[in-house]
């Protein structure tokens, strides 16, 4: 059952925030939706947003400023929490970058965390939820995140092109299995032995791929990115891309860093490249 926790009017639509109990998780969970004005009986196409590591349901909604192109478009925007919250996992609560706040949208394999720490399921599961309760056509879903969230936007989209039918990303971990980010999360909830990562590491999947989006990636990078150099790897996938004949628009700009003001500037070109598709 969802659980309305707060509902704003927002460019002609409505902004809403709800808490449901998930079977993937085990526990209660949060999720954020903006539905954009439409005639009723309509079927809008949808985008998934994925956040990064410390954020949750609210911070894409309340600070890239994306429901003004969102309302202009007709799209439907979803944003999920990062991670599960009152696990009680001991000591997922120790490091900013692991745990709560940075469940990296894959099923944990190792315990304690193989237990609540389900977030590829979770999306799936909140997908068919958004599909029951929302005016969304379920042919026409995309996804895109930011950081992590880029990295679980990639990857959930190269696992299930069949489900996500565009995919585009801000300054994505986008070769975890080369960065310490990426590594201390494989290892923590997939365990040590590296085969098994090769699954959620997008560079890696897009190597093994074939086109897998025909119409297009999309991906911003900002060249003052404190991160880019150490945990990023925006060039390892785009050498995959090449290798899988897959078409690429990694733009990368002079000036802009890892945070908000850097996805505000860009957001109006996702959701217009999106909704040229959907």
């Amino acid at each position: 059952m969802l659980e309305l926790l707060s509902e704003h009017a927002c460019f002609g639509g409505t902004q809403r925030f709800f808490r449901h109990q998930s079977s993937a998780i085990g526990l209660p969970m949060r999720f954020s939706v903006f539905i954009p004005p439409h005639r009723d009986g309509a079927r809008l196409p949808a985008l998934f947003y994925l956040a990064g590591l410390t954020c949750t349901e609210e911070t894409f909604m309340t600070k890239a400023g994306a429901q003004r192109h969102a309302a202009e478009h007709g799209i439907v925007l979803i944003a999920p929490d990062t991670s599960p919250r009152g696990a009680n996992v001991p000591g997922e609560a120790d490091a900013w970058d692991f745990g709560v706040g940075a469940g990296f949208y894959l099923d944990a394999t190792e315990q304690p965390w193989a237990t609540h720490y389900r977030m590829e399921s979770y999306l799936h599961e909140l997908r068919a939820l958004v599909l029951d309760h929302s005016p969304v056509d379920g042919a026409r879903v995309g996804i895109f995140g930011h950081s992590m969230g880029g990295h679980g936007a990639l990857t959930l989209a190269l696992r299930r092109p069949d489900l996500f039918r565009t995919v585009s990303a801000f300054a994505p971990i986008a070769a975890p299995m080369r960065c310490p980010w990426g590594r201390k999360a494989f290892t923590g909830y997939l365990g040590a032995d590296e085969s098994k990562w090769t699954a959620h590491d997008a560079s890696a999947l897009m190597a093994a791929s074939r086109t897998p989006f025909p119409d297009g990636i999309l991906i911003d990078q900002g060249l003052a990115d404190k991160f880019l150099a150490e945990q990023l790897y925006p060039e390892a996938f785009e050498e995959a891309c090449a290798q899988a004949a897959q078409p690429l628009t990694l733009r990368r700009h002079a000036g802009y860093d890892h945070g908000y003001y850097f996805i505000a500037t860009f957001v109006a070109d996702h959701l217009a490249w999106h909704a040229a598709r959907l």
